[in-house]
């Protein structure tokens, strides 16, 4: 991701804004992370997983995970609200002019369009202001409100695959593509 972006992006409609998660954010992204609920249908890889500590989350989140190739922003309501989630950017393959995103936010968020804000924004961002031609995303068949938000944001199913995400058996997912 180093290579893909000059400086880290700061997006935001009159909904939502994404951003840097800072030292400021760490008790609610420990709050976040601990947080089974948020991650049942998600990969049980998830750089801001990797770590017990949210201060250690944050202090790598821009250099390790960069390296690693996920660029992970701050969902906050509003212009100057609590965190409240992670969009995310990754798999970036630079001949191809692709990359992928994923976004995941705290449960008293479902429900109310942040979700798709946040994908819309990472999407219109990287159509719109990168050499990005193609984004896709994954979802398990199961989680149908994801595959919803996809759906709004103008993506379309291309494929269902079998997953390794980290659980004891591989999972059904949806791969998207926009």
């Amino acid at each position: 991701m180093k290579d893909f972006f000059d400086s880290i992006p700061d997006l935001s409609d009159d909904t939502i804004s994404l951003r840097r998660i800072t030292p400021g954010d760490a008790q609610q992204l420990g709050e976040f992370i601990r947080d089974d609920s948020i991650y049942h249908y998600l990969p049980t890889f998830l750089f801001e997983r990797k770590f017990d500590d949210p201060v250690t989350v944050i202090e790598r989140m821009y250099t390790q995970g960069c390296e690693e190739g996920s660029l992970l922003l701050g969902v906050y309501p509003g212009a100057y609200g609590r965190f409240a989630g992670i969009a995310e950017i990754y798999g970036y393959k630079e001949s191809m002019h692709k990359v992928c995103i994923g976004y995941r936010l705290s449960p008293q968020m479902w429900g109310k369009g942040y979700a798709t804000r946040a994908a819309g924004l990472l999407s219109d961002y990287l159509l719109e202001n990168t050499h990005i031609e193609i984004i896709t995303a994954s979802s398990m068949v199961e989680n149908t409100a994801s595959a919803r938000v996809l759906e709004k944001c103008g993506f379309t199913t291309v494929t269902t695959a079998l997953e390794d995400w980290g659980f004891p058996e591989s999972v059904t997912a949806y791969k998207w593509f926009k």
